[in-house]
This record gives C-alpha cells, sequence and structure tokens, in this order.
C-alpha cells in the first residue's frame, strides 16, 4: 500500500522564537510547532511546510522577510549546506546566550535537577580559525551548494570532490576552497591535492559503491609552533596509482610548514578502520604545550580541537577538583593526558584510563618527558565487562575526573562510581544531555554544585560544560 504524500503548505509569516539544542530553530504558528533550519531567534520568515513528524512540523525557510537584530552575514560560502557550522548567521555574544539555555535545559527541564549554580558560558578566545584538526573527505558524489545551482552554470566534475559532508549526507561532499573554523593554510593543501588527483585521473572513494582511491585527508595543526601534519587516507596501497603516490610520497611541498606526512591504508567498508600507516617524512607527531607542558600528538591521540582555550579550560578542571597532595586522583577518559598531567601537580598519585591505544602511549611518554613520575595509565574499555574488575584492583580514588565522549557514561561505571563514593567528581562533557542524564544517577549520592559552560566550538551549537559534584555531606559523616 503506499503511503499519502502530504501536502506541502507556503506559511507566509512566522517568527523564530528559540533555538533548539543541535541548531535547530523552532517557530509557533496556531498552536504547531515548526523545526527550521538556518533560523535566527527574532527573524520573521516565509516559509514551507514540509512533512509532519510526531510532535512538530518540519519547515524550510524560503524568505526573511524581516531579519532578527541579532542576524549577521555568514562568513563561509558554505553556510547552510555544510553539516559543519550552524550558527554563522547569529552575532557571537547571541550564541553565548543560547549555549548557555541548552545547557540549563539539560539539567533544569529535561533531567528535572537543579544545580546550585549554573554560570554563564566562558567565551572562547578566537571565533574563527581555532580547530586544531579536520577530516576532510573525498566524495565520489559531489554536492552541489544553493549557490551553484542558481548560478545556472554548467559544473564539471560531479563525481569529485574534496572537502565537508553536506548538511545530513554521509554520501556527499562539497567541493570546500577553504574552511573558516580550522587553520586557513588548510585550503592551500586541499587545492595541491584535488588539482594532482584530477591531473592524474584519480578516483575519490565512492561510499555507496565501494569503489575509488582517495577516501580522506586528515589535517592536524600545532598552536605551538604551527607546524602541520597531513595524513592521506586511501583505499589502496600505493601501487593502485603509482604516478599520483609517487608525487605525494617524494615530492609534496613542505614549504607551508608541513613537518609530517602520513599515508595510510583503508580498505574496509568502516570510514574510521586504518589498517596500515606509513611515515612519508617527518617526526610523525606534533607538540602542544598547555600549562607549561609538552604534548606529543600522535595522527590518531584524541586532544582537544581548541588548543587556543585549552589553557583556560584545564585551569577550571583543576580548580573545581581542589586535588591535594594527600589525594589519589583517577582521570577517566583520559586521551593523551591533557588534564591528567597538569593535575599530577597537585595529587599524591593520579591515573589515567583510555581505550585509544596510541593516546596512552602518548600519554606515558608526555609523563616521561616532563619528569613527572606520579602519574600512570592504562588502555582498558572504561564500557567493557572487564572494567569493574580493572577499577577495584586500583587504588580507591578521592576525585575522579569524567571526560567521556558524546555518549556519555555507561551505567555500569556510573554504579560502581556511587559504590565507591570518591568525594569529588568533575564531570566534563560536550554533550549536556548525557550529561544531565548521568548526574541525575550520580545525583543520589552528589550535590550538583555548579555547571560552567565552556565554549570551545565558536559557530557550531557544540558547547562543552563542566560539572562539580561533591559527596553528599551526611554520607560522608558516615
Amino acid at each position: 500500500m503506499s503511503r499519502r504524500k502530504e501536502k506541502k503548505e507556503i506559511i507566509d509569516l512566522l517568527e523564530i522564537e528559540a533555538i533548539a539544542f543541535e541548531g535547530i530553530s523552532i517557530a509557533r504558528c496556531e498552536g504547531l510547532v515548526h523545526f527550521l533550519p538556518g533560523g535566527v531567534p527574532g527573524d520573521k520568515v516565509r516559509a514551507l511546510r514540509l512533512r509532519k513528524r510526531k510532535n512538530r512540523l518540519e519547515s524550510l525557510i524560503l524568505e526573511v522577510l524581516e531579519p532578527s537584530p541579532h542576524r549577521i552575514e555568514a562568513k563561509c560560502n558554505y553556510f547552510g549546506d555544510c553539516g559543519g557550522c550552524s550558527q554563522q548567521n547569529m552575532n557571537y555574544q547571541k550564541q553565548l546566550q543560547w549555549k548557555k539555555t541548552h545547557v540549563k535545559d539539560a539539567f533544569e527541564r529535561h533531567a528535572k535537577i537543579f544545580p546550585e549554580e549554573i554560570l554563564d558560558v566562558s567565551p572562547a578566545p578566537k571565533e574563527f580559525y581555532y580547530r586544531n584538526k579536520m577530516e576532510f573527505s573525498f566524495g565520489g558524489s559531489r554536492w552541489l551548494t544553493k549557490a551553484e545551482v542558481k548560478s545556472g552554470k554548467e559544473l564539471g566534475g560531479k563525481n569529485f570532490a574534496l572537502g565537508l559532508h553536506a548538511k545530513g549526507r554521509y554520501d556527499k561532499v562539497i567541493d570546500v576552497k577553504e574552511c573558516h573554523i580550522t587553520d586557513s593554510r588548510a585550503g592551500k593543501i586541499l587545492e595541491l591535492l584535488r588539482s594532482k588527483a584530477q591531473e592524474h585521473d584519480v578516483p575519490a572513494y565512492n561510499l555507496r559503491t565501494g569503489e575509488g582511491f582517495l577516501r580522506e585527508l586528515g589535517f592536524r595543526v600545532s598552536s605551538l609552533n604551527g607546524e602541520i601534519l597531513v595524513n592521506l587516507i586511501t583505499f589502496s596501497g600505493p601501487d593502485s596509482h603509482p604516478q599520483f603516490m609517487d608525487w605525494f610520497y617524494n615530492d609534496f611541498p613542505t614549504e607551508s610548514e608541513v613537518s609530517t606526512i602520513i599515508h595510510s591504508v583503508n580498505g574496509t567498508k568502516s570510514p574510521v578502520d586504518i589498517e596500515r600507516s606509513t611515515l612519508v617524512c617527518g617526526p610523525g607527531f606534533l607538540k602542544e604545550n598547555i600549562l607549561g607542558i609538552d604534548y606529543k600528538i600522535s595522527p590518531r591521540s584524541f586532544f582537544q580541537t581548541n588548543t587556543f582555550g585549552l589553557n583556560a579550560f584545564i585551569e577550571k578542571i583543576i580548580e573545581y577538583a581542589q586535588a591535594k597532595t594527600s589525594d589519589i586522583v583517577w582521570d577517566l577518559y583520559c586521551g593523551a593526558g591533557s588534564i591528567t598531567l597538569p593535575l599530577a601537580k597537585n595529587s599524591k598519585k593520579i591515573i589515567g584510563i583510555e581505550m585509544n591505544s596510541s593516546a596512552v602511549d602518548d600519554a606515558k611518554e608526555n609523563a616521561k618527558e616532563n619528569e613527572i613520575h606520579n602519574a600512570y595509565f592504562y588502555v582498558a574499555d572504561l564500557h567493557g565487562k572487564q572494567m569493574p574488575e580493572l577499577l577495584s584492583s586500583l587504588e580507591k580514588p578521592d576525585i575522579v575526573i569524567i571526560d567521556p565522549p558524546r555518549a556519555g557514561v555507561h551505567k555500569n561505571l556510573l554504579a560502581h562510581l556511587l559504590d565507591i563514593s570518591p568525594k569529588t567528581i568533575v564531570y566534563v562533557s560536550c554533550n549536556p544531555m548525557t550529561q544531565s542524564r548521568d548526574c541525575k544517577i550520580l545525583e543520589e549520592k552528589y550535590i550538583i554544585k555548579k555547571i560552567l559552560p565552556f565554549d570551545m566550538f565558536p559557530q557550531t551549537w557544540h558547547i562543552e560544560s563542566i560539572a562539580l559534584l561533591q559527596i553528599r555531606e551526611k554520607l560522608n559523616e558516615e
């Protein structure tokens, strides 16, 4: 039986009232809630109703009739098409206000918990060009932007693109010439690889068909010395396209501060599996310095993508932890030790646990190079079956730092934390929805003293937040 086609309807006037958690603007009309991408609170728009969902209408802005006083011109030519930035059309102060609202709503409206204090968002020191890491995709199916379609020009190269994914499309890539949230030199490297690939007729990998050669370009930059690491990921080895790969191995220019070149192979359907990597030239890593500590960062190690705001961010985590030289500290999901090593100076012993073995190798080497002798690191999946056995074998902590991925903390780990009841938990998160969900569970024994939203991702809806949880006094007395 065929599904009835929904009737599309033009709505002459909607006023954008709010921004939802994932950056979608909201309007209400005749008791119905409309979700529209690209609106700014205060805009009056003409819209097209597309489809009805369970609790909302999905609509499309056709025209901004009266712009909001908070609306600005987006800096990027790909804004609205690219799946990255969603708030470049809103002034930065208003972005910060809405990010605080998202954190407040996550805790108070969704999780029904009320921290003693939710502070204003700590702003980023740089609104643009702040990302130290970006993965650019090659695509065998190019996405035409609204501007390209509107131009009416015949555009070639529809089977090749190098850039970023179109909004909501894993299989379509926008051919990007520049990106305004990462280092400006990325554009030159993109253009170089694009032109050489087309010169040698090297195909981009097509996610749907599983055919092609070029998959991804990893771009990483050091804010310490400006050096760049380039990692080219292909579907097969260099013998598949020898002329192009001979150029990449032997003639890729390094005058634009490219210090390390790597070639990796991923011959699987998964976009993240790396089967092998070859160091083409350079040391194979970058260096950073956070709060006076030198860090070695390997290509696959997790490290905060906004280095410019990292000193202030780590300082706040240390301030909230209030560690003493008699305290045992756990740093869960520790990455390369960006929190662990600065906090080691304030504690008796600190233990970092991370499932990424490359990051743990970096953390151990970073501790050694900085002559930090009270930091210990383990490779382990904190969501795995062996987690309780491992944690039970360690010294009981006075303080626990948690910095999980977006999905939050596994319920078994939360249960273990409630069981051992450290006096302080500092929960760092890039997703206030899962953070508030987990804090709701921890509230059984903990008071959520304060939440500090910290903007590490300007121009996007993403927000970091630091939550300070302290054991309830009655339990502590027991």
